[in-house]
């Protein structure tokens, strides 16, 4: 299997969406050659607590998450604008963690409002699911970028590779959880 490690750029934002913490450049690059379908699965109930946007939310201030996060905004208006569906499912615990609370209150300002399509799946609905071990893009059937935390839920580092039985494993995983999840509009955390 061809994987690759994919490099990080100091300079660069890292964060640059809820639990999406990829340099922006490199994730920008990735979705600008996406012709028809990029797709997200989340698996884990916590990401980046160090993230200030987490922390400042804890602290109850109001997040303008377009404005928070332009940069992801943008690179996901941009790919939809081409035809690109972009959509992402979400496997959670209940009840729900405060990141999962957070991720869910900013969904609708950044996620749906840039073109989105969310679902949330409780994770006791994924009990007889077959699914990898990591969360991962996979960009046209074709090419998939993994996403490695640490135990914290810290980002580490990607790595992507074009392996096809890799790819079709981790775009059936998508597909059946997006079967069975909740769009967004009709999900209520608990």
């Amino acid at each position: 299997m061809a994987l690759h490690k994919l490099g990080k750029d100091p300079e660069s934002p890292v964060n640059n969406s809820p639990a999406v913490s990829l340099d922006p450049n490199r994730f920008g690059d990735l979705l600008k050659h996406c012709q028809r379908t990029a797709v997200h699965l989340e698996m884990r109930d916590g990401y980046m607590r160090s993230d200030q946007a987490f922390i400042d939310w804890k602290a109850g201030q109001r997040l303008d998450a377009a404005t928070r996060w332009p940069e992801w905004f943008a690179i996901v208006t941009e790919a939809r604008s081409r035809g690109v569906s972009v959509r992402r499912a979400r496997i959670v615990s209940e009840p729900v963690s405060d990141y999962v609370q957070f991720e869910y209150e900013v969904t609708e300002g950044l996620n749906v409002a840039a073109g989105e399509d969310v679902r949330w799946l409780p994770r006791r609905g994924a009990t007889d699911l077959a699914l990898p071990g990591n969360d991962f893009w996979v960009f046209d059937d074709q090419l998939l970028l993994v996403n490695h935390f640490d135990g914290d839920g810290e980002w580490t580092s990607p790595e992507q590779t074009d392996d096809q039985n890799t790819v079709k494993l981790c775009a059936t995983a998508f597909e059946a959880v997006w079967d069975r999840a909740t769009p967004h509009s009709e999900y209520q955390p608990i």
